[in-house]
C-alpha cells in the first residue's frame, strides 16, 4: 500500500533509548550523520542524546548493511583518535517518478541525496497498462547507467488523479483515463518491482524544493505548483502539511470568478481554470497553437506572443490576492512558484503581480524575497517523489508515542 513520510527538519533529531524504539533510533543516527557529513561515535551520541553503547550497536549494524562507511580516524592532539563515519552514497538509491498527462520524469537519488540519473520522455498513451509498461521501461533504462548503486530502496510516484486513494485528489481537467477505482501504488509496485510511495504532486514538489532547491535553508514556505492543475505545497517547521486526509493544498479549486468557467471538480470559476499550465494551453489552442511544450512556450514568450502575454496578465491578476491570503494564513518565509512553466514565464508572472498588496509579510530588512521562482525546475516533483522512500529509510518521524517515551526517559534519568 502507498505510504507517506515527512522531510527532515534542519534541527538535529533526538534519539530515545528504550529498545522498542530501535528502528526510530536507526533513522535518527542515519539522519544525523547525513546532515553533518562526517562524525565520530561520540559526536553522534552527543547530538542524538543516545547512550554510547546504543550508538555503537546501531553504527555497527548500519556499517554492516552498507548504509554507513568508516572514513578513517580523525587526527587529534592526544588520545585515541575517533573513527569518523559518513553516509555511504553508494549504499543504495531511491527512484522518483512524475507521471503527468503528457510525460514521465524519472530521477535516481543516492543515499547522500545526490541525483545520479534523470530522464524525461513523452507519454503518448496514458491508459493504465501503457503507463505501467513505460514506467517500468524508464526505471530500467535509468538504472543502466555506469557506477550506480544496485540497491533500490523504493520509488516515489506523483501523478494526476483521481484514484480514490488518500492524498490523491482530482487536479486539472485531464486525469489519466482508466485509473479511477484502482490502487495506483499497488499497480505501479507490481510493474516496477519495488515498493512504491504515492504522493500529491504539489506536496512532493515542496519536498523536492526543500531538499534540493531554495527551501534548503528554510523551515516555513509555500510552493505554488504548476502541474496538471494548480496545487499548493506547504512546509511548516521543516515538515510538509498534508491536512487531515492528505488533501491540503487544493488551491486550484478555490472559486475566484463568479459564474466562471466550468471546472473538472464540478465547480465554476476555479483558480486553475485561469492560472495553470492547462489554462495556458487552452489559450494557445484558441490562438491556433496545439501541443505546445515548455520549450515552445518559452519561445513564444520570448517572441511576445499575445496569447502567452494575455495569459500572464490574467493569471497574475487572479493569483496576486491568493498569494497575499497565503501570507496572512501561514506567515511563510517566502512563497515559491515552480513546476511545468518555463523560468522566463514564471519570472514574468511574478513581475506582473508586483507590487504585492500589504500582508503580514511586509517587513523591513527581509533577507528572502516575498515571492520567487523555484530552483529545481521541471524535476521538482520527481525529486520530491524520490525523497519519499529515502526519507522513509533515513528520516526519523517523532510521533506522540516517541515524544512521550522521551519525556518518561528524561524524567527517570533526572530522578536517578
Amino acid at each position: 500500500m502507498p505510504h507517506r513520510r515527512s522531510p527532515p527538519s534542519r534541527s538535529v533529531a533526538v534519539g530515545t533509548n528504550p529498545e522498542r524504539t530501535r528502528s526510530h533510533n536507526r533513522r535518527v543516527v542515519l539522519e544525523t550523520v547525513r546532515q553533518h557529513g562526517r562524525l565520530g561515535r561520540s559526536d553522534i551520541a552527543a547530538l542524538t542524546r543516545l547512550t554510547a553503547q546504543a550508538v555503537s550497536n546501531i553504527v555497527a549494524e548500519l556499517v554492516g548493511e552498507g548504509f554507513l562507511i568508516e572514513l578513517g580516524r580523525r587526527r587529534t592532539a592526544r588520545g585515541q583518535p575517533p573513527m569518523e563515519l559518513a553516509v555511504n552514497a553508494d549504499g543504495g538509491m531511491t527512484a522518483g517518478m512524475e507521471i503527468a498527462a503528457d510525460h514521465i520524469t524519472t530521477v535516481l537519488v543516492d543515499l547522500a541525496g545526490e541525483v545520479r540519473a534523470q530522464r524525461i520522455v513523452p507519454l503518448g498513451d496514458s491508459a493504465l497498462e501503457a503507463v505501467q509498461v513505460l514506467a517500468a521501461a524508464e526505471l530500467a533504462l535509468a538504472r543502466t547507467g555506469t557506477g550506480l548503486p544496485r540497491r533500490l530502496l523504493g520509488c516515489g510516484v506523483v501523478m494526476p488523479g483521481p484514484f480514490e486513494i488518500e492524498g490523491m485528489s482530482s487536479v486539472g481537467s485531464s486525469p489519466l483515463p482508466g485509473w479511477a477505482g484502482h490502487d495506483a501504488g499497488q499497480l505501479l509496485s507490481l510493474a516496477l518491482q519495488t515498493p512504491v510511495t504515492i504522493e500529491n504532486d504539489a506536496t512532493a514538489a515542496a519536498v523536492g524544493e526543500h531538499l534540493h532547491g531554495l527551501g534548503r535553508n528554510l523551515r516555513h514556505f509555500c510552493l505554488i505548483y504548476f502541474g496538471a492543475g494548480l496545487g499548493l505545497g506547504t512546509i511548516i517547521g521543516g515538515q510538509p502539511y498534508r491536512g487531515a486526509f492528505g488533501n491540503a493544498g487544493e488551491i486550484g479549486h478555490i472559486p475566484v470568478v463568479q459564474n466562471g468557467l466550468a471546472c473538472a471538480c464540478g465547480g465554476q470559476g476555479c483558480l486553475e481554470r485561469y492560472a495553470s499550465t492547462h489554462a495556458l494551453s487552452e489559450a494557445l489552442r484558441a490562438a491556433g497553437i496545439a501541443h505546445a511544450g515548455p520549450d515552445e512556450v518559452a519561445r513564444l514568450h520570448l517572441a511576445g506572443h499575445p496569447a502567452v502575454l494575455g495569459w500572464i496578465t490574467e493569471a497574475a491578476r487572479l493569483l496576486a490576492p491568493m498569494l497575499v491570503m497565503l501570507e496572512n494564513l501561514f506567515d511563510p518565509e517566502t512563497i515559491i512558484l515552480g513546476g511545468g512553466l518555463p523560468d522566463g514565464v514564471i519570472d514574468a508572472l511574478i513581475d506582473a503581480m508586483s507590487p504585492f498588496a500589504v500582508s503580514v509579510s511586509n517587513r523591513s530588512g527581509r533577507s528572502v524575497p516575498r515571492v520567487q521562482r523555484g530552483a529545481t525546475g521541471r524535476l521538482t516533483a520527481a525529486l520530491g517523489a524520490a525523497a519519499l522512500p529515502l526519507l522513509d529509510t533515513m528520516t526519523p518521524k517523532l510521533d506522540r508515542t516517541v515524544l512521550h517515551e522521551q519525556d518518561e526517559t528524561a524524567a527517570a534519568e533526572e530522578a536517578s
